[in-house]
């Protein structure tokens, strides 16, 4: 066996039980507050299946399942019962699914339980439960992030001249520069690579986001560029080509106009490309980063229909495979493999393995949207179902009534055995796009 495959297999099982671990977590922060709630908590399992290892310890079963695609905490006592609600009316596939339901949850509780159960609990207890595993997640990507940023660092792209163009090209032009093309602003001015740009028109210059905005909006107009090359200062002056660039999302996919061509807008282009350095940045980076992608997360998961679609179509063989598209756990584990085993110059031991954990703390963001889903059996839909419940009791104090029942979230499981068969057919069909046609790093 190569050391590329074994790195490989290592790139795979690592990232792997850092999902495992997030799992572990995530039912950590609905188990943790619940019991200091007074539910009684009777399982705590990382996985689904068969039952691998479990002990019990005090009132709680704590285990491994066979299929380490999830977890779970069985919190007693989630469904009211039927004294407590209205009747189910009919006798149809749904109401034996709400009755079945509700069945379920009395057989768990135990004598002793009447006043522990989690359908009890006021509104914004249940809203604390439910949201604590998500916000685990969310914890998590943050401390990553931030561990990232504070002991390795991140790639920072500087105000030192990595490469020059040597001309203009359209916005969806490949290939080399041809003699048709003009000469780029950048080495028309004399730029060369080396070149640390200390000022630009009289602005002193500290970073290439900086610079970078001057140059979109200085299209056509002259810039004077102070430099420090070699340790002489140099000054250069030069006239950013007004080009046609395409514009991205808050995704980084390139928007697209109603016939289908790339949607453009007109700025300045120098035509260089900044070095680019590994540098520690202080505590706050991390979170800024997080909240960055999480909003990046959110616009995906919005756009979850769409992306499904096209993942259909690639599975039919009908369009090329969406490279900033949805992953299963397959393509995860190829990504993470590809990380740790791809050769390439200048990509380090702390490079693999800080874009080892930034995997995981994707991973983590997204399971942090995707469960604030406002449907069951995603926890934001116990959420929901909480704040409800909140409207209810409000609406019921406002009009001098007695207190409202409470919820029943029974009656949304028929709900939410569609919503799951929708999950699993979703992650069934991304597997086999992971194998057919992966996304490549």
């Amino acid at each position: 066996m190569s050391s590329q495959t074994v790195a490989y297999i290592v790139g795979v099982i690592l990232v792997f039980v850092g999902i495992l671990v997030s799992i572990g977590l995530h039912e950590i922060g609905h188990m943790v507050p619940a019991k200091l709630f007074g539910v009684r908590v009777s399982q705590y399992m990382v996985g689904f299946g068969p039952t691998v290892w479990s002990r019990k310890k005090g009132e709680t079963e704590y285990g491994l399942k066979a299929i380490p695609a999830g977890g779970y905490v069985r919190l007693i006592g989630m469904i009211p019962p039927e004294s407590e609600v209205k009747p189910v009316k009919g006798t149809g596939w749904a109401a034996r699914v709400i009755e079945d339901t509700r069945l379920s949850s009395v057989e768990e509780m135990e004598p002793g339980d009447e006043k522990r159960a989690f359908y009890l609990l006021s509104w914004w207890k249940k809203v604390i439960v439910m949201a604590g595993g998500p916000m685990m997640n969310l914890l998590i990507a943050i401390l990553i992030f931030t561990g990232i940023s504070v002991v390795h660092g991140v790639p920072t792209a500087t105000p030192t001249v990595g490469a020059v163009v040597d001309c203009v090209q359209a916005v969806d032009a490949t290939g080399p520069c041809t003699p048709t093309d003009p000469k780029s602003a950048a080495a028309a001015a004399g730029l060369q690579e080396g070149d640390v740009i200390l000022s630009a028109d009289g602005h002193p210059i500290d970073d290439w986001a900086t610079l970078s905005a001057m140059i979109r909006e200085h299209a056509g107009v002259p810039m004077t560029l102070v430099v420090d090359r070699g340790g002489q200062t140099v000054t250069l002056t030069a006239t950013p080509t007004p080009a046609d660039r395409a514009i991205y999302d808050a995704t980084g996919r390139t928007v697209m106009n109603a016939d289908g061509t790339i949607a453009t807008e007109r700025v300045g282009f120098l035509g260089m490309a900044p070095a680019v350095t590994t540098q520690r940045q202080d505590l706050g980076y991390g979170s800024a980063q997080t909240f960055h992608y999480l909003g990046a997360t959110t616009v995906l998961v919005t756009h979850l229909p769409q992306y499904v679609y096209h993942a259909g179509r690639t599975a039919l063989g009908l369009e090329q495979r969406d490279q900033q598209g949805l992953m299963s756990v397959v393509g995860v584990g190829r990504i993470a493999g590809d990380i740790a085993s791809i050769d390439v110059d200048g990509y380090t031991f702390g490079d693999r393995i800080s874009d080892l954990l930034g995997l995981v703390a994707a991973l983590n963001l997204a399971l942090f949207v995707f469960n604030m889903i406002p449907l069951l059996p995603l926890d934001g839909g116990h959420i929901a179902s909480a704040l409800w419940q909140a409207v209810k009791n409000g609406w019921a104090r406002v009009r001098a009534l007695p207190r409202p029942a409470p919820v029943d979230v029974a009656r949304m499981m028929p709900i939410a055995y569609g919503v799951f068969a929708l999950l699993l057919g979703m992650g069934l069909l991304l597997m086999y796009v992971d194998v057919v046609d992966p996304i490549q790093i």
